[in-house]
């Protein structure tokens, strides 16, 4: 029988429970272990085989607030804001040359990182470990598909694809990758789409699932708290998590976050400023007409954060991507319908065809490859990564009871096609219409800009901007609900649902960060945090290595994962077993073995590794009991606190019980 490859078994020859070859070896392993009184009892008596899965809701952690991340958090905001008041041009010049040192010197790993977390989510989604689910044994979704990948868009690239949709393959049209094609031909029209889905598609929407899977699976699988830290449990341990090590990288988490959405909610700003302008009729757009929008959107976004993920995201998230449809597909019949209907499934088969040639576009080919590859591409990739603690973490709260395999489909496959025909029905459609002159789509001076020349040209001109600016609106509200949510999460620990004052006031913090650099700097201060954004995804991106270790290790040791070992070990040795004594006629029993002899001889299942992270326990980390059976905890007189799926519950003078908010 082969050894399977995460065999945990002891591997000091000279220690006591060190494991000769073969199953006899792990069996002598487990002898001299229970001899010695430090294994041979799972924990709550379950083999890990038959764990049902934890849930974080049902854990007992004690979900108060971090003081110090707050603490630190809010210090990072206060000297940023300083910074860009006193020195504005500072500022963007410092975020400019970090943006130019990243972009040349780490390009190539941003390039190979995407390859390969695209590659690798692929592989787990369709292997053995696609059936394993992000929750426990059975659990049903708690979304529908449509709501699920409605919320998907509003989370991640909603606002993008309606204000890049005809900007970005227009200037891919008009100046195409060096050394590909010439500009403003049939040709460009087609490279340009398969470039803009080599950046908005597969490789993008698998740095999110990566992120949201290695959350999700923790969380709902293993019992782990809603945090980016506990991704690294299984290499820094649980007491990592709780250190210093895992409150750092919560806080980068959290700042990440913070400047990136704040930054988005500026250039938001300035976006439906540009709208309210067009439909308005107004001549210019001041401060205080942006200081208002970004008001008025701040208290629909809180409100819509406090209603709850369910309540307020998905009724939104709903509303929004059926004016989406609408709205694409008025496009695509009011624009050139023919063409569109020929070039789709051209720039599917042309994004397959060049695919690989896209992935090894590199800086070595030239001087203007490696300007190309700065201003677009890496760009592209740095700004998925740095976006990804927030998206992932969201949409591993939506994605509860999906086995890895629909995860994977759904959130790598079905949001790419949907990019891709978005993007060829507004891109394809600006590009047409500049081709045969009935639109100048190319004189739009920038990305907010392009959409409304566009549909300028198309029937009901008067009516599509107030459409525009709603969605738009919809779309940055969904995405900073999102984005206060996530980050309160990580502010309390985990908690699936943070407190409404919390929420608050990230939200707030979101808003004062976004009025402040409106106020002294305007688009340039904005840039120049995003710079930081993209900057700040270097450490993440190493990051993100490390958590595809993490996560294969985890489903490697996962009870679905060891189920289907031993059914596969027990079904080739009975098989064999049965035509050597019986030829064809016998049957499938089920009896026990000798010690060394069954299915399970070349495992250690009473390692550490593979069953201390079912055992329960209370706030503090002391083990407790629980019974798997019956899916509660057993009683007990020192149990004195009583225990909700938000938090612990102490009581206190007054004899009311309320969560705790220790530091």
């Amino acid at each position: 029988m082969d050894h399977p490859a995460n065999d945990p078994r002891p591997t000091d020859p000279s220690g006591p429970t060190a494991a000769p070859a073969g199953g006899a070896g792990v069996a002598r392993a487990k002898r001299l272990l229970r001899e010695a009184g430090q294994a041979g009892v799972y924990p709550h008596g379950v083999h890990p085989a038959l764990v049902p899965g934890v849930s974080v809701d049902d854990q007992r952690y004690d979900y108060r607030t971090d003081r110090v991340v707050i603490g630190v958090v809010a210090a990072t905001i206060v000297s940023f804001v300083a910074w860009g008041f006193i020195d504005t041009e500072g500022l963007s010049s410092a975020s400019e040359a970090a943006l130019n040192f990243v972009t040349t010197y780490f390009g190539w790993f941003f390039s190979l990182l995407a390859s390969v977390v695209l590659f690798y989510m692929l592989a787990i989604g369709f292997s053995r470990y696609g059936r394993i689910p992000l929750g426990l044994d059975g659990e049903k979704p708690e979304f529908s598909t449509f709501s699920w990948v409605a919320m998907l868009f509003a989370a991640g690239m909603g606002i993008g694809l309606l204000f890049f949709g005809p900007y970005e393959p227009m200037q891919h049209y008009l100046e195409p990758p060096p050394g590909t094609v010439d500009p403003e031909t049939r040709a460009a029209m087609h490279r340009s789409l398969v470039q803009t889905i080599f950046h908005w598609g597969p490789q993008a929407w698998a740095m999110y699932a990566l992120v949201g899977a290695t959350v999700a699976y923790g969380a709902y699988r293993r019992g782990r708290t809603i945090l980016m830290s506990s991704i690294f449990e299984p290499l820094i341990g649980r007491e990592g998590v709780r250190g210093a090590r895992g409150r750092l990288i919560d806080i980068f988490a959290i700042i990440a976050t913070l400047f990136g959405t704040a930054a988005s909610l500026g250039i938001g700003a300035l976006q439906i400023g540009r709208g309210v302008q067009i439909v308005g009729g107004l001549d210019t757009v001041s401060n205080t007409l942006l200081i208002a929008i970004v008001v008025v959107l701040t208290v629909v976004f809180i409100v819509s954060a406090v209603s709850g993920v369910a309540k307020g995201i998905r009724y939104l998230s709903n509303t929004n991507m059926t004016l989406a449809l609408i709205m694409a597909f008025f496009v695509f019949i009011a624009g050139p319908t023919l063409f569109l209907i020929n070039i789709i499934p051209s720039v599917i088969t042309g994004y397959f065809q060049e695919m690989f040639a896209l992935m090894s576009y590199s800086a070595s080919q030239g001087e203007a490859e490696a300007a190309f590859l700065k201003g677009w591409t890496t760009f592209y990739w740095a700004w998925w990564v740095s976006w990804s603690p927030f998206v992932g973490i969201f949409i591993a709260k939506i994605s509860r009871g999906r086995t890895l395999r629909q995860f994977v489909c759904v959130v790598v496959l079905v949001p790419s096609l949907v990019c891709l025909i978005s993007f060829a029905i507004y891109g394809g459609t600006s590009m047409w219409m500049q081709e045969q002159g009935q639109a100048d789509v190319a004189s739009a001076p920038n990305a907010q800009d392009s959409l409304f020349v566009l549909l300028d040209a198309l029937p009901l001109s008067a009516i599509t901007p107030f459409v525009v600016v709603f969605m738009l609106t919809v779309f940055f509200v969904t995405s900073a609900d999102s984005a206060s949510v996530v980050m309160g999460s990580l502010a309390q620990r985990g908690r699936s649902t943070p407190s409404n004052p919390v929420v608050i006031m990230l939200g707030l913090f979101l808003s004062a960060i976004a009025v402040v650099m409106l106020l002294i700097g305007g688009q340039s201060a904005l840039e120049g945090m995003q710079n930081l954004i993209i900057v700040s995804a270097l450490p993440f991106a190493v990051a993100m290595v490390v958590m595809m270790v993490a996560f294969t290790k985890d489903l490697r040791n996962d009870p679905a994962a060891i189920r289907t070992r031993y059914a596969r070990s027990a079904m080739d040795q009975a098989v064999r077993e049965g035509v050597r004594r019986h030829g064809d006629d016998f049957v499938l029993t089920v009896t026990s073995a000798e010690e060394g002899q069954g299915v399970g001889a070349d495992y250690d299942s009473e390692c550490a590794e593979v069953t201390d992270w079912y055992q329960r326990r209370d706030e503090h980390g002391n083990p407790i009991e629980y019974d798997y059976e019956e899916g509660q905890y057993v009683a007990s007189q020192e149990d004195t606190a009583h225990e909700t799926p938000q938090g612990r519950e102490v009581p206190t003078k007054d004899g009311q019980r309320h969560e705790s908010d220790e530091t």
